[in-house]
């Protein structure tokens, strides 16, 4: 089938402006690339820090980052997959062979491009559009499983969900069996990512608290089986609550999840002494912290990027088994032609996420 020489895609014009505009379909630039059919795209946590202003950006670019459809066109060196195969996109490409693609830590791939993100190095149109190119293709789609979760799910694993699971895993996943019940670990923030975050702590240790502004968010945190917390307010106090659940030591593994400032102080008063702080927000702030407090609680810390290509396979695999427990996630699906609505929406936090059914398909 031939591609049309124009689409339809969502463009970023400035803080609280996204329009609905025609563009030139995407063209093969290289012999890796790919142009991908677009059937669905997610809406974004990260989208709103362009949304909002937060990020430097030039404007006129085409948002999202979160990626489901079908090969329509395929450079020469793409020999690993067929034409309409279905995939997804994570967020960052990626090469599979450089330093860090071979350790793991494909987020820092050095020929990777960031999808839709105008404000980071090496960015690319994303893919809130009816075709998106997609560089270093062959190494960085992956085939779409068979029936083992919906496509509108599948829209979670370019990002956010894999990204969840890299802020838990990363100090849960191997812990010993002799440890898991007794660890406690705890979420600062309860958005999306957060969701997934506490989804996936929950399959390898044994309590998870869950701290928000936010009581319909924290009301779903709690259908998951974490403990809420209210952040804000006169009825909770989440150190005090913390250290009283842990004897006065404080969390074995905070979570940070939301990529505000104020979240990471939070999180170091939440650490017992040699606890850990995983935070996978992406901050516009500058964070300034007296370097005597991480050095009196021995606190390990870790930041950044997912890699969401090196843990896709292991992401994948708690999804499919948690899939009912975040499918609600995936409940509010609109059309392309909407978007300026959408973002508005999801700003406003009327909605939990939004995923686009490029076509019209399915929408509600």
């Amino acid at each position: 089938m031939a591609i049309p020489e124009t689409m339809r895609a969502v463009v970023m014009n400035g803080p609280f402006n996204v329009a609905v505009e025609t563009r030139p379909t995407p063209k093969l630039q290289k012999p890796t690339d790919a142009i991908i059919q677009v059937s669905s795209s997610g809406l974004c946590g990260s989208d709103l820090h362009f949304y909002r202003g937060h990020l430097k950006y030039t404007p006129g670019f085409i948002c999202g980052h979160e990626i489901v459809g079908t090969i329509a066109q395929k450079g020469a060196a793409v020999t690993n997959f067929h034409l309409h195969d279905k995939v997804v996109i994570p967020f960052f490409t990626v090469c599979q062979n450089c330093f860090y693609c071979h350790r793991g830590q494909s987020s820092r791939c050095p020929h990777g491009q960031s999808l839709g993100n105008s404000g980071f190095p090496a960015a690319i149109d994303g893919g809130q559009a009816e075709y998106v190119r997609v560089p270093l293709a062959g190494s960085t789609m992956v085939a779409a499983p068979d029936d083992s979760i919906p496509e509108e799910m599948l829209t979670l694993m370019a990002d956010i969900f894999p990204t969840g699971y890299f802020a838990a895993a990363r100090f849960l996943k191997d812990l010993p069996s002799s440890q898991r019940k007794s660890t406690v670990a705890v979420a600062v923030g309860c958005g999306p990512v957060g969701i997934c975050a506490i989804t996936t702590a929950l399959t390898m240790c044994g309590t998870v608290f869950a701290i928000d502004s936010v009581p319909e968010r924290l009301a779903k945190a709690e259908r998951l089986g974490a403990i809420p917390i209210r952040s804000m307010g006169d009825d909770d106090d989440p150190v005090a609550r913390i250290r009283a659940a842990t004897e006065g030591r404080g969390a074995d593994v905070v979570m940070e999840l939301v990529g505000r400032v104020d979240a990471l102080h939070l999180a170091i008063e939440l650490i017992r002494p040699f606890g850990k702080v995983s935070s996978i927000g992406v901050y516009t702030e500058t964070f300034e912290v007296a370097a005597s407090t991480l050095y009196a609680k021995n606190i390990t810390m870790a930041f950044g990027r997912c890699p969401v290509r090196s843990i896709f396979a292991d992401a994948l695999d708690v999804l499919v088994r948690e899939q009912d427990k975040v499918r609600f996630l995936c409940t509010r699906v609109m059309d392309l032609e909407d978007a300026p609505e959408a973002y508005r929406m999801f700003e406003q936090r009327k909605v939990h996420k939004v995923i686009f059914k490029v076509g019209g398909s399915g929408v509600n």
